[in-house]
């Protein structure tokens, strides 16, 4: 039998459970996201944003051990030449080999897209955050199936505390959706950036394959890039960023991802146990590997830790392009690099369902792959 004291313990965690569940729901209800406690002129951060002090530690570029080190050079690589030089093209596929093996990362310049183009998908994200209230409103919603997805924090009710920003996710491919689906004020810029970035995307897998080892065409061939969410981020400016965090540290679920960025600064990747800033640069674009390249590629490509801090500045602004394959397709580690030295790692899972389980778990600082270990 529960002693007099055990029972009021449990009854303040019930207390503060429904508190925290009353607070979620009052926020998500608002569909206004944190844009609208900005804008209603709140000076502290509620607490369903309020982050444990151990997820928010080591803020700096490195961590103290190594203070008096340089930072590590984060790996820029120049895709001109890329398709009329073929001495060229294999400087570039080791260079992506060897920073997707080592980072997980990397920024790309010269890549095809034009700068009006970067700059005008920036700004058309920004005019979709910062139109009338009621316009974005009528978008808002939890179904992350939809085509056109207006929300904060997809993982609201699930991950520990919640991230300070706003996303809304347009899915332009297989099926690109009809101008009239798409914000008006930034259908033209996304079909357009769509179009450019799914281009560049398909090239990347192709540099990916061979850096495998592989035919050119082996990962657009077997559907990496059957599928582009473009998802723009917004992080107002945050009157306590020491509490809270834009995004939590994660990794992505899909094959690849490519990030434009503005020049306000916030991602940090973990590299070798330090969270390290990736600048900001004009034309630059930033790519990263995703879950399910790690599991394909049998652990060769890496899949890293990276996060986005709040800041008192803001807001920043993102779009990230996320390539996926079809829903129902099985994806395990490729055959043709696998070994008796080199068993597979994981079983194989559908997009669907490691989506499924990387939703359900939330961006809650651990990875999802361990789930799909053999």
């Amino acid at each position: 039998m529960a002693t007099a004291s055990e029972e009021q313990s449990e009854a303040s965690v019930e207390l503060l459970q429904f508190d925290r569940k009353s607070e979620l729901q009052a926020f998500d209800e608002t569909k206004c996201g944190v844009k609208g406690l900005v804008d209603a002129g709140i000076t502290k951060v509620p607490g369903i944003f309020i982050h444990e002090k151990g997820i928010l530690e080591k803020r700096s570029i490195l961590n103290a051990r190594n203070k008096g080190s340089p930072a590590p050079k984060f790996p820029i690589i120049d895709l001109d030449g890329v398709d009329t030089n073929p001495i060229r093209r294999r400087e570039i596929v080791d260079q992506v080999r060897d920073a997707s093996e080592t980072w997980g990362f990397f920024q790309i310049v010269n890549h095809g897209i034009q700068d009006s183009i970067l700059e005008g998908m920036i700004q058309g994200a920004r005019r979709f955050f910062e139109q009338d209230n009621e316009e974005k409103m009528r978008l808002y919603t939890r179904d992350l199936t939809k085509s056109v997805v207006y929300v904060s924090n997809f993982d609201l009710y699930s991950a520990p505390a919640a991230n300070w920003r706003d996303s809304a996710v347009f899915t332009m491919a297989p099926n690109l959706p009809v101008p009239e689906q798409l914000p008006q004020v930034c259908s033209e810029i996304l079909i357009d950036y769509s179009e450019k970035v799914m281009n560049l995307g398909m090239l990347l897998f192709e540099l990916l394959s061979e850096g495998l080892g592989l035919d050119p065409s082996y990962l657009n061939g077997i559907d990496c890039a059957e599928a582009l969410s473009v998802v723009c981020q917004y992080y107002p400016a945050c009157p306590q960023p020491e509490l809270t965090i834009g995004t939590t540290n994660h990794c992505d679920h899909g094959f690849m991802t490519i990030l434009l960025q503005d020049d306000l600064g916030g991602l940090q990747v973990l590299h070798q146990n330090h969270w390290v800033d990736v600048p900001p640069s004009p034309g630059h674009l930033v790519v990263n590997i995703g879950d399910l390249l790690q599991l394909i590629s049998n652990d060769k490509y890496k899949s890293a830790e990276h996060r986005v801090l709040a800041n008192r500045v803001g807001p920043r602004i993102s779009v990230a392009s996320f390539f996926n394959g079809p829903r129902a397709k099985l994806y395990g580690p490729i055959k043709e690099l696998l070994s008796e030295k080199n068993p597979p790692i994981y079983r194989e899972t559908t997009e669907k369902e490691y989506y499924d389980y990387y939703c359900a778990k939330g961006l809650d600082g651990t990875s999802a792959l361990p789930h799909l270990k053999l």
